[in-house]
C-alpha cells in the first residue's frame, strides 16, 4: 500500500473513475484538494464558475448530454450550501454527479470553529444535504475515503441515477495514510435489470386484445438510452407515444406516432389519446401532477378505466400515483429489447385493428393544428410566443441541445417544441429550478463541443444568475442564451390573473412612480462581458440574429421582447388546492360532464 495524501487518493480516483470535469470553487475549505486536483489538471479539467449553483447545474447538464458524471466541489458551510437547490433539481430529474464539499477538521468537530453547522450533530452538513442526494458519506479519516469515494460512483450511476455527497473535513487532504484506491466502476447504464419473460408475454397479450392503446414515456428512456428500441417497438405495433419533456425525442417527434407532451401545457391529441385510451404502457416516467392534470380523472387519464402497465427501474414510482394492472421493475431499454425479441418470435401484430384509433388521432391533430396554426404564421412586435418556437426549429439542426428555464417560455416548448433526437431538450421539470437553464447550458457544451447550444431562459430566471456569462468568456464556452423578455414573472403573473381577478402584485417588473415596465439591457449587459449582445423587437429579425449568434461560435445573448399577454393554450388543468383549476382552453368539450 501507498502513503498518500487524502487529496492525492481523491484527485487519482478522479482519473481512475473517468471525471472529466470538477466544477468547483475555492475556499479555506478545500485549497488542500485544490492542490491535488493541480497534480492531475491534464486528465481533471478544473472549471471555476461564479456561483456554486452554476455548478451543480454544470455537471447536471454534462451528465444529460453525455451520460458521464461530473463533480462538483465546494467549501465549508455557505459555498456547499449553494449547492442545494442545484442537487435538488438533479435529484427530482435523475442526473448523477459527484458533489464532494468540504468541512470542517476533525479536531475541531462540535466546538463550533468557522462555518461549522453542530447544533444537532458535529459537522453536521450532511443532514443539510440529505434530502437532495440518493446518500451523503462522510469519511473521518483518510483510509476511510477508499470505501467512500467507491460507494459514492457506484451509488449515483446504479439504479436510478442521482447526485452523491462525500462530504470531507479538510484535515484529511493533507494527512496521509497507507491506501489502496478501490476499485470503483465507471458503470452508468453497466447494470440493467430485466422483466420476468412471463410478464413480457402478459404485456404483449394485453397489447393485443387492445384497440386504443398508447405508450407514455419518461426520463427513464432517455436515460437508459432506449431511443431506438422505442421506435422499433412503436413503429412495428404501431403505438402513439405521448412524452413527458425529459422523454422527448427519444420518438423523432416529426414521426406520427408522436403525440407531443401531456397535461395543462401539453397538445391536445395527446390529452385525448390519454382519456381515451384503453391501455397504456408507461415506461420510466412519473405521473407527476403537470402530465396528468393533477390527477383528475378525465382530464389527462382515465385510470382505472384504462388499464396500466408501469414500468420503472425505481420501484418507489411504480404505483405511488395510479396502482398499475401491471407493475414492472425493469431498465427501460432491456424492457422495451425484450418486448421486441418476444415480438419478433410471434405472428406479425394485427395493426389493423388499431385504424378506427388512428383515424380518431388523425381527427384530434387536424383540430389542434386548425387552432394553433395560424399564429405560427404572424409577425409582430414584441414577438408571439409561437415566432420564438417556430424559428428555433427552423434555424436549429436536429442534434443543436436546447435547455429550459422555469417560467412561461418553457410551457410554450413542453407544447410545440418538435425535438428531433434524445438528450436535446433539457428541463428542470420535477423541481423546476430557476437558474437551471442558463447554467446547464454550460455543461451541456463541454459534453457536446461541436453541437450548437442554445439556453432559451426567462428573464426573471436569467437575471438569478447573469454570472454565467463571465463563466462562458472565461473558459470559452460557445454557447447561446435567449432570454425571453416580458418584463414579468409571468406564469405566476397569469395565476393571479387566473385566478385573483387580475390582482397583481410582485409579479411584474417595473421602475419608477409611472410603474413603466423595466429589465436591464441584457444586451448591454453581455457586451459588458464580453458576450455578444443581440436585442430583438420585431419577429422578422429573429432567425436571422438566432442564425448569426450560433455561426458566430462564441457566447452570445439575444434579448428577445415576447409579449407577455399571449398565453399558452391549455389543454388539460393543473390543480392547486383548495382553488378550483381552470378548464381547458381549448378540447373542454370532451371532459366529463359535457
Amino acid at each position: 500500500m501507498a502513503k498518500m495524501k487524502g487529496a492525492d487518493l481523491i484527485s487519482e480516483f478522479l482519473v481512475k473513475e473517468k471525471i472529466p470535469y470538477v466544477f468547483g470553487i475555492c475556499g479555506h475549505g478545500n485549497v488542500g484538494l485544490l492542490d491535488g486536483l493541480y497534480n492531475v489538471r491534464d486528465k481533471v479539467k478544473l472549471i471555476s464558475p461564479r456561483h456554486e449553483q452554476a455548478a451543480a447545474h454544470m455537471a447536471d447538464g454534462y451528465f444529460r448530454v453525455k451520460h458521464q458524471p461530473a463533480a462538483t466541489l465546494t467549501s465549508t458551510g455557505p459555498g456547499s450550501a449553494n449547492l442545494i437547490m442545484g442537487l435538488a433539481v438533479a435529484q427530482t430529474d435523475s442526473s448523477a454527479l459527484l458533489a464532494i464539499t468540504a468541512n470542517v477538521p476533525t479536531s475541531q468537530f462540535n466546538r463550533g470553529p468557522f462555518q461549522e453547522l453542530n447544533r444537532h450533530n458535529q459537522a453536521d452538513f450532511p443532514n443539510v444535504v440529505r434530502p437532495v442526494v440518493k446518500r451523503s458519506f462522510q469519511p473521518s479519516r483518510v483510509d476511510m475515503l477508499p470505501l467512500a469515494m467507491r460507494q459514492a460512483v457506484t451509488t449515483m450511476t446504479s439504479g436510478r441515477p442521482g447526485p452523491v455527497n462525500v462530504d470531507i473535513p479538510f484535515n484529511l487532504f493533507q494527512e496521509e495514510a497507507e491506501v489502496d484506491l478501490e476499485a470503483g466502476w465507471d458503470g452508468f447504464n453497466e447494470r440493467r435489470s430485466a422483466a420476468a419473460p412471463e410478464d413480457i408475454t402478459r404485456v404483449l397479450q394485453m397489447l393485443a386484445a387492445s384497440r386504443r392503446p398508447a405508450i407514455f414515456i419518461g426520463h427513464g428512456v432517455t436515460l437508459s438510452e432506449a431511443g431506438k428500441a422505442l421506435t422499433d417497438f412503436a413503429q412495428a405495433q404501431r403505438i402513439p407515444v405521448i412524452s413527458s419533456p425529459n422523454g422527448m425525442g427519444c420518438l423523432d417527434m416529426r414521426d406520427p406516432l408522436s403525440l407531443g407532451f401531456i397535461g395543462r401545457n401539453g397538445a391536445f391529441p395527446a390529452n385525448q389519446a390519454g382519456r381515451h385510451a384503453d391501455l397504456v404502457i408507461a415506461i420510466g416516467a412519473r405521473f407527476d401532477d403537470r402530465s396528468s392534470s393533477s390527477w383528475m380523472p378525465g382530464y389527462s387519464w382515465n385510470f382505472p378505466h384504462t388499464r396500466l402497465v408501469h414500468v420503472d427501474v425505481d420501484h418507489g414510482e411504480i404505483g405511488r400515483n395510479y396502482p398499475p394492472d401491471l407493475g414492472i421493475l425493469a431498465d427501460a431499454r432491456v424492457f422495451l429489447e425484450q418486448l421486441n425479441a418476444e415480438a419478433a418470435r410471434g405472428p406479425s401484430p394485427d395493426v389493423h385493428r388499431l385504424a378506427e384509433w388512428h383515424a380518431q388521432i388523425a381527427g384530434w391533430r387536424a383540430e389542434w393544428d386548425a387552432f394553433v396554426k395560424p399564429n405560427f404564421e404572424i409577425h409582430a412586435s414584441p414577438l408571439r410566443p409561437e415566432r420564438i418556437v417556430a424559428d428555433c426549429r427552423a434555424v436549429l439542426p436536429d442534434d443543436a441541445i436546447i435547455s429550459l428555464d422555469s417560467g412561461i417560455h418553457h410551457n410554450w416548448f413542453m407544447q410545440f417544441w418538435e425535438a428531433r433526437q434524445p438528450q436535446t431538450m433539457l428541463n428542470t421539470w420535477g423541481y423546476s429550478g430557476m437558474g437551471f437553464g442558463p447554467c446547464s447550458i454550460l455543461g451541456a457544451k463541454l459534453a457536446a463541443p461541436d453541437r450548437p447550444c442554445i439556453s432559451i431562459c426567462g428573464d426573471g430566471g436569467f437575471t438569478m444568475v447573469p454570472h454565467v456569462m463571465c463563466t462562458a468568456v472565461e473558459y470559452d464556452i460557445p454557447v447561446v442564451w435567449v432570454v425571453w423578455n416580458n418584463f414579468a414573472w409571468a406564469a405566476i403573473r397569469d395565476l393571479q390573473y387566473a385566478y385573483f381577478d387580475g390582482r397583481e402584485i410582485g409579479t411584474a417588473f417595473y421602475s419608477g412612480p409611472d410603474r413603466k415596465a423595466y429589465n436591464p439591457d441584457f444586451a448591454a449587459m453581455a457586451r459588458s462581458c464580453g458576450v455578444a449582445g443581440f436585442t430583438v423587437t420585431r419577429s422578422q429579425d429573429f432567425a436571422g440574429v438566432l442564425q448569426q449568434a450560433v455561426a458566430m461560435n462564441k457566447p452570445c445573448l439575444i434579448d428577445v421582447h415576447v409579449d407577455a399577454n399571449i398565453r399558452p393554450p391549455g389543454t388539460g388543468a393543473w390543480g392547486l388546492p383548495p382553488i378550483a383549476p381552470k378548464e381547458p382552453v381549448f378540447g373542454a368539450k370532451y371532459l366529463p360532464g359535457q
